[in-house]
């Protein structure tokens, strides 16, 4: 890429709910001497008040590029991403908003980052750009935000800590969601709506909800990975009773892909699943039970036309709309992880917790999103490919991990309390 680009970063929809977060995230926590910053979107009006509002909040800086582009328009897309080292966008639905954008950004060498958990999506850039984007070196990583960033980074962070403490891999990762409290805004649900309109429009996007392995690389798309629970189930791993995770279908495939750019470091019967943990006992199996039920539920209503028409239209709120700044620092999560795997000297437990004080969907969203820009316009990468459509971990890695650390992330791993057996 050449030096000679007009920003080093441009935050693609930048007056929607989480482009706010991220343009705040960035212009308080750098200055102009240190990052060349951008804001783009539709409307010139609306960019000019939140650089005014970004200019007041943040001392060091007096003014703020905007740049002005319809997301549908390829053209425009292409000449945005030419002047451009890094376009971190938050315009979703990505299904109906990002093509053009990835397609410019692969074609022209600019690296990129976003926020889907659009599976479906995902699976088509996969398709049309990862060969595109290994030959111009554009770095195309998807989902990094609270999609997936804590479960693909604490799984490599894992797994690098096992290797050097054991000489071997953990053969299975199991992710618990431990807590969090949050808002979620209308951008964040129209993007799930289109998930299900998707899946249930399109053959293609139901075959890549089917598959586990659907974000593999072509040719690798199979193994023994039954895919996310869907049941309660006891967790031997855990000692506790655990429920399916919502966010399972999108975690776990991004970390089978990751394992598979990464060359399979993890082994190719590599087990990974994602759950809620609800406790032992007769309680934790009746709240693993009803969170299934629960998601059991809602998902069906969501398959059916006209119920997903209504949920849509009366129960998600407006795109555009979302928690406050207050709200967002008032939030928190932890996400914990525990792997099991075998040494020479027999078997290993190690567990890892990653987690913030800020809402996961928004607040903390915006900091992963905005320091993954980071990594990438400084070239802070710790990954054996040059580009492609990649993923939080096979496309930055561990630097990632120490620039969330350094803004407050608690990121930590260990050998378990029962160690070695």
């Amino acid at each position: 890429m050449s030096d000679d680009r007009t920003h080093d970063v441009v935050v693609w929809g930048a007056t929607g709910v989480a482009g706010r977060f991220v343009a705040e995230h960035l212009t308080e926590r750098y200055t102009p001497d240190e990052l060349s910053l951008a804001v783009g979107g539709r409307s010139r009006e609306r960019l000019g008040t939140l650089v005014d509002d970004l200019t007041e909040r943040a001392d060091a800086w007096e003014e703020i590029p905007t740049v002005i582009g319809d997301a549908t328009d390829p053209d425009r897309m292409r000449e945005i991403a030419r002047e451009t080292r890094v376009v971190c966008t938050t315009v979703g639905p990505y299904t109906t908003y990002g093509t053009p954008l990835v397609a410019a950004c692969a074609e022209v060498g600019t690296d990129y980052c976003d926020l889907t958990g659009e599976v479906n999506w995902v699976r088509e850039s996969i398709d049309r750009f990862h060969e595109v984007a290994t030959e111009t070196g554009a770095r195309i990583v998807h989902s990094c935000g609270f999609d997936s960033v804590p479960a693909d980074l604490g799984t490599l962070l894992l797994q690098s800590f096992a290797v050097e403490t054991f000489g071997a891999p953990c053969e299975a990762v199991r992710i618990y969601l431990e807590e969090g409290e949050g808002g979620v805004s209308g951008g964040t649900l129209a993007s799930f709506g289109e998930l299900f309109e998707a899946v249930a429009t399109d053959p293609l996007a139901e075959r890549t909800l089917r598959n586990p392995y659907s974000l593999a690389p072509a040719g690798e798309r199979s193994g023994v990975d039954p895919g996310e629970q869907r049941l309660p189930r006891w967790d031997p791993l855990r000692g506790a009773w655990t429920a399916p995770s919502p966010m399972a279908p999108v975690n776990e495939r991004v970390l089978r892909r990751s394992n598979a750019l990464l060359g399979y470091p993890w082994g190719r019967e590599f087990d990974c699943t994602e759950t809620v943990p609800t406790g032992t006992g007769p309680v934790g199996a009746v709240t693993a039970g009803a969170i299934a039920g629960g998601l059991g539920l809602f998902s069906g209503a969501m398959s059916v036309g006209p119920l997903r028409d209504g949920i849509r239209r009366f129960v998600f709120p407006e795109p555009g709309t979302g928690p406050t700044r207050a709200e967002a620092d008032a939030g928190r999560f932890t996400v914990g992880l525990r792997g099991r795997g075998t040494a020479p000297e027999g078997t290993f437990t190690v567990e890892a917790e990653f987690g913030a004080d800020r809402d996961p969907g928004y607040g903390a969203t915006g900091q992963m999103l905005g320091e993954a820009a980071m990594c990438l316009a400084r070239e802070e990468v710790d990954s054996p490919l040059d580009g492609g459509v990649m993923t939080p971990a096979a496309g930055i890695g561990l630097p990632l991990v120490e620039r969330l650390r350094a803004v407050g992330f608690t990121i930590d791993v260990r050998e378990a309390a029962e160690g070695r057996e």
